[in-house]
């Protein structure tokens, strides 16, 4: 049995240890929220939070996260209320929406480390996350109102 916290409730499961994350949470926990999309840890979607820090739960094996705090896109905020979900809705970030919550997700730590982003800044940190539909310009948009708003400022 590995332990740990998702998305602020204690949970335990009997996966394998080497099993990826990406598989616990959405077959053995029922969230499917985070997407499968390559499998090696390059596209993104299947990004989350592990102890508040952007992680690749493909390549993540559950026994890294044993007493761990999990975030998921679902518990990012239980009403979808984050600053950066309500500006993707607002500015029609998706298109497909595939890769949206690891872009969600990933985006959620860039405005932890840089609650003022620049362009650079997104361009370093979101990096890694693949779009197939190419909404970038977008993303980018959304991150910067969400940033505003969560400093309390109006957005340009």
């Amino acid at each position: 049995m590995t332990k740990f916290e998702l998305n602020g409730r204690n949970v335990s499961v009997k996966s394998s240890g080497d099993t990826p994350l990406l598989w616990v949470v959405r077959d053995e926990l029922g969230l499917t929220g985070t997407k499968f999309g390559c499998g090696i840890g390059f596209c993104g979607a299947c990004t989350l939070h592990v102890e508040g820090r952007a992680t690749r739960s493909c390549i993540t094996p559950l026994s890294a996260v044993a007493g761990a705090k999990v975030t998921t896109i679902e518990g990012l905020d239980a009403q979808g209320q984050h600053p950066l979900q309500t500006a993707w809705l607002e500015l029609q970030v998706p298109q497909c929406g595939y890769c949206q919550p690891g872009q969600i997700m990933q985006a959620a730590t860039l405005l932890k480390d840089y609650p003022d982003p620049t362009d650079r800044d997104i361009n370093a940190v979101m990096a890694g996350n693949v779009c197939r539909c190419m909404t970038y310009v977008r993303i980018r948009s959304a991150i910067k109102l969400a940033a505003s708003r969560m400093r309390g400022t109006t957005h340009d």
